[in-house]
C-alpha cells in the first residue's frame, strides 16, 4: 500500500512539530525565556513559536472564509504578501507580553486544530488545484504544508539558533 501525500504530510508535520518542541525542551527551563542578541526579529522562543501560532490562525482564517464561498484576505486584511515583513512584525509587536508557556499553549492548540482540518479532507481533496475556488490556481495541500511542516523546518532552525545561542550563555554567579 502506497503512502498519500496526505498521510505524509501529517507524519511530517507531527515529526517536525515534535522536534521543535524537543529543541526548546533542551534547554533547561530557566533559560527558556532569554532572548539572544540579534538584528532580527525574533529573539527568543516565544518569538517563534507565536510566529508560528499567528500563521495557523491565519490559515485557520482563510480556510473558514474559503469554505464559506468567500475569497480571504491573504495574508490579512489591509496587507499583500509583498509587505509580509511588516505584518510579521506587527504580529511580534502584539505578543510581547505573552509568556511562552502562553505562547506554548496557544500553538499545541492551533496545531490540533489545523492537523484536524488536514485529517477532514480526502487526499484527492488535498491535493487537486482549485479543487476550492479559494485556493485559486493552487490546491489545500500547498497552504497546510507552508504552515504546518515546512513552517515547522523553519522554526526548527531559529530554535536550534536561540538553543545553542542560550546554552552558550555561562550562568552569572551571584556575589555574595
Amino acid at each position: 500500500m502506497t503512502t498519500s501525500e496526505k498521510e505524509i504530510l501529517l507524519m511530517n508535520s507531527e515529526i517536525n512539530f515534535n522536534r521543535l518542541l524537543e529543541i526548546i525542551e533542551s534547554v533547561p527551563i530557566r533559560k527558556r525565556g532569554l532572548s539572544i542578541e540579534t538584528q532580527e526579529r525574533n529573539k527568543n522562543f516565544r518569538d517563534v513559536i507565536i510566529h508560528l501560532y499567528e500563521w495557523h490562525a491565519m490559515l485557520e482564517r482563510w480556510y473558514r472564509e474559503g469554505m464559506a464561498g468567500d475569497t480571504p484576505s491573504m495574508p490579512a486584511p489591509g496587507y499583500k504578501f509583498s509587505k509580509i515583513g511588516l505584518l510579521n512584525m506587527r504580529r511580534w509587536e502584539n505578543y510581547q507580553d505573552v509568556t511562552l508557556n502562553q505562547a506554548m499553549k496557544k500553538l499545541k492548540l492551533s496545531h490540533e486544530r489545523v492537523m484536524e482540518l488536514i485529517r477532514s479532507h480526502t487526499n484527492e481533496e488535498i491535493m487537486t488545484k482549485k479543487h476550492y475556488k479559494w485556493t485559486k490556481t493552487s490546491n489545500l495541500y500547498s497552504y497546510f504544508a507552508a504552515n504546518t511542516s515546512d513552517h515547522y523546518i523553519w522554526g526548527i532552525k531559529k530554535c536550534e539558533g536561540i538553543a545553542k545561542s542560550i546554552n552558550g550563555v555561562k550562568e552569572e554567579r551571584v556575589v555574595k
